[in-house]
């Protein structure tokens, strides 16, 4: 991954969590009628996932030099 950004990366982490989550406290609810939305749940997960390869507004696409410059 080139020029990758904690940015996006953090916010596709968080995302792929939270659906994880949605799908753990699904399972685990006493009530019958509660069950987990898979469709939703790989929606999210596939969302963090392109949040995790993709590269923030502020990041160019540029290789930054040793020395400083592009």
């Amino acid at each position: 991954m080139k020029n990758p950004s904690w940015r996006t990366t953090t916010l596709g982490i968080i995302t792929i969590l939270t659906a994880i989550a949605g799908v753990v406290q699904a399972f685990l609810d006493n009530d019958p009628a509660t069950n987990p939305d898979f469709t939703v749940a790989v929606a999210a997960v596939v969302s963090g996932i392109g949040l995790i390869f993709a590269k923030d507004a502020k990041v160019t696409g540029l290789p930054v030099t040793p020395e400083g410059g592009q």
